[in-house]
C-alpha cells in the first residue's frame, strides 16, 4: 500500500477517534463555567499536556524542525528564547494566575484582568476583548488555510477541501463541550507529539551509524560537513547582524509571560495548588524534551538528506519520519502532527468566542442553561464566519493579522499580566492606556518595517512595559478600584 495511503487511513481513522472523544468530553459540560474554563477543575496533568499542545503543535513538529535544518546550530537560541519563558511562566505565572481566577471567580482572561482593576472594569472588558476577538478571529482563520495547504501538500487534495476538512474536524466538539473537550483532544495530541519528538531522534541516530546511504553518519558530522554556517552558534554572523540574529532568537522569551490568553487560560482553569505544581512539573518536562527532540530531528534531516536536500524545510519531520520508520508506523507520528496543527484553531475559537459572549454580549438576569446556550451558538457563528472569512480573503491579509498576535497581544498583555500579578501600584486606566499603546505601536512598527531591524517581540515589551509605569505615574487610579 502506498504511504499516502496508508497516511489517509490513519489520519481520518484518528481525527474520526478524536472527535468522538471530544463529544465524549462534551456530555460533562453542564454550565456555562464548564464550558468557558472547564469548571476551574482541571487535574495538573490536563493543563499542562493541553498548555503545550495548544503553544506548540506545528512549531514543535513542523517549524522549529524546519529552522534547525535550515539554519543549524543558531536555531538553539530560538529555543533556549523559548524554553526559557515556558519555564518561567509555569515556575513564576501558572500557579499566581490559578489562585487569582479562583479568588476572582472568573471565565476568561479578559474578564480576570476587569475585576482585578475594580471601576474600569467595563471598559477594560470591552478594549481587552474587542483587542483579542479581532486578531484572535483571523488567527482561527489562518489556522483554516494552514490545514488546507498541509493536506493540499501531504496527499494534494484541493486547499479547499482541506479547509473544510479542518472545520469538520474542531467545530462539533468545541461547539459542544467548549473548553472542556478541547482541553482532553489537546491532551491526546501531546502525547503523540511528545512520542514522535522523541522516537525520531533516537531512532535517527541509530540509523545514521549504520545506514551506508546517508549525507553524514552523525549529527556532529552532517553539521562539520554542511558548512560554517551550520556549525557554528552564531551562524558566521558577526557584529550588528549576530546581536540581531541571537535578540530575536531569545525575544520569543517576552510573549510566553502570561501575554498569550490561550495558554494563561489553561493555568487558570487549573483545580488547586497542589494540581498547579502537577502541571508545572509536566509542563517544564515535556516542554525541555520536546525542543532537544525537534531540534534534533531538524539536524537529523541534514545528516540524512543534505543541507540542501529538502525544498521545504518545514517538511523535514515528515521526511526523516518516512525515512526512518515503516510507512504504518511514520502514518501514526505523521497524523499526530498533522492533526495537531489542525485542531489549534480549536482553542482558538474557544478562547474568542468565550471572551465575545462573556465579556461584551452576556446580560445579567441569564440563567446557566440559556448562558451555555449562548456560548455555543456564538461558538458556532465565529467558526462559520472564520471559514467564511478564509475563503474570500486574500491570505497575504490574513497571515498579516496573525504577524501581529506573537508581539503585540504578547507582548502588551505580558506586560499587563505581570504589572497586575507583581505591582500593587498598576491600575486600571494604565492596563488601557498599555493595551492601546501596546497594539498601535505594534502594528506601526511592523508596517513600518523596522521589524527587520528589531524584532518586535522586543520593541513591544519594552514600549508596553514603559507605557505601563509611565502611565501608572501620571494617570490617578480611579476611586473605588480594588488594589487587592
Amino acid at each position: 500500500m502506498e504511504y499516502q495511503t496508508q497516511i489517509l487511513i490513519v489520519m481520518f481513522t484518528y481525527l474520526a477517534l478524536l472527535v468522538l472523544w471530544g463529544l465524549y468530553q462534551g456530555r460533562k459540560v453542564k454550565t456555562d463555567a464548564d464550558y468557558a474554563i472547564a469548571g476551574r477543575s482541571l487535574p495538573g496533568w490536563a493543563a499542562a499536556l493541553s498548555e503545550r499542545a495548544t503553544g506548540e503543535s506545528s512549531w514543535a513538529l513542523l517549524g522549529l524542525p524546519g529552522f534547525a535544518y535550515a539554519s543549524g546550530l543558531i536555531g538553539i537560541w530560538t529555543a533556549v528564547g523559548c524554553v526559557a519563558g515556558i519555564v518561567t511562566a509555569w515556575a513564576a505565572i501558572a500557579w499566581r494566575l490559578r489562585a487569582e481566577a479562583e479568588h476572582y471567580q472568573v471565565k476568561t482572561f479578559t474578564e480576570y484582568i476587569a475585576r482585578k482593576h475594580g471601576e474600569v472594569e467595563k471598559k477594560i472588558r470591552t478594549v481587552g476583548s474587542l483587542t483579542i476577538v479581532f486578531f484572535f478571529f483571523f488567527y482561527v482563520g489562518a489556522q483554516f488555510l494552514g490545514g488546507g495547504k498541509t493536506l493540499y501538500t501531504m496527499f494534494h487534495l484541493k486547499p479547499q477541501i482541506g479547509m473544510l476538512i479542518t472545520a469538520a474536524v474542531i467545530i462539533p466538539y468545541t461547539i459542544y463541550g467548549g473548553f472542556r473537550s478541547v482541553v482532553y483532544t489537546d491532551v491526546v495530541q501531546a502525547i503523540v507529539m511528545i512520542t514522535t519528538l522523541i522516537l525520531g531522534p533516537i531512532v535517527g541516530i541509530i540509523a545514521l551509524s549504520s545506514r551506508p546511504d546517508v549525507f553524514a553518519h552523525s549529527i556532529f558530522e552532517a553539521l562539520q560537513m554542511a558548512g560554517p554556517q551550520y556549525h557554528s552558534f552564531t551562524g558566521a554572523a558577526s557584529g550588528f547582524a549576530l546581536g540581531v540574529t541571537i535578540m530575536g532568537g531569545l525575544s520569543w522569551f517576552f510573549g510566553y509571560l502570561g501575554g498569550q490568553p490561550q495558554l494563561s487560560m489553561r493555568f487558570m482553569a487549573i483545580k488547586d495548588e497542589r494540581q498547579a505544581k502537577i502541571g508545572r512539573n509536566i509542563g517544564i518536562v515535556w516542554t525541555v524534551i520536546a525542543y532537544i527532540g525537534a531540534l534534533s530531528i531538524g539536524w537529523i534531516g541534514i545528516a540524512l538528506f543534505g543541507p540542501k536536500g529538502l525544498a521545504d524545510p518545514e517538511y523535514v519531520m515528515p521526511k526523516v519520519m518516512l525515512e526512518l520508520f515503516p510507512p504504518a508506523i511514520a502514518a501514526i507520528l505523521i497524523t499526530g502532527a498533522i492533526a495537531a496543527m489542525i485542531s489549534t484553531a480549536d482553542s482558538l475559537l474557544i478562547l474568542s468566542s468565550t471572551e465575545l459572549s462573556e465579556n461584551l454580549l452576556r446580560t445579567e438576569g441569564k440563567d446557566e442553561r440559556q448562558a451555555l446556550w449562548q456560548s455555543r451558538l456564538v461558538t458556532a457563528a465565529l467558526a462559520i464566519i472564520a471559514l467564511i472569512v478564509a475563503y474570500l480573503s486574500p491570505s497575504n491579509l490574513i497571515y498579516t493579522l496573525v504577524g501581529y498576535v506573537w508581539a503585540g497581544i504578547g507582548g502588551t498583555f505580558s506586560i499587563v499580566i505581570l504589572f497586575t500579578l507583581f505591582w500593587k501600584r498598576y491600575h486600571g486606566r494604565a492596563v488601557l492606556a498599555t493595551i492601546v499603546v501596546g497594539m498601535v505601536f505594534t502594528i506601526g512598527w511592523i508596517s513600518s518595517g523596522m521589524e527587520q531591524v528589531v524584532t518586535a517581540r522586543i520593541m513591544t515589551f519594552l514600549v508596553a512595559g514603559m507605557t505601563a509605569v509611565v502611565a501608572t505615574m501620571v494617570l490617578k487610579r480611579k476611586e473605588g478600584e480594588d488594589i487587592s
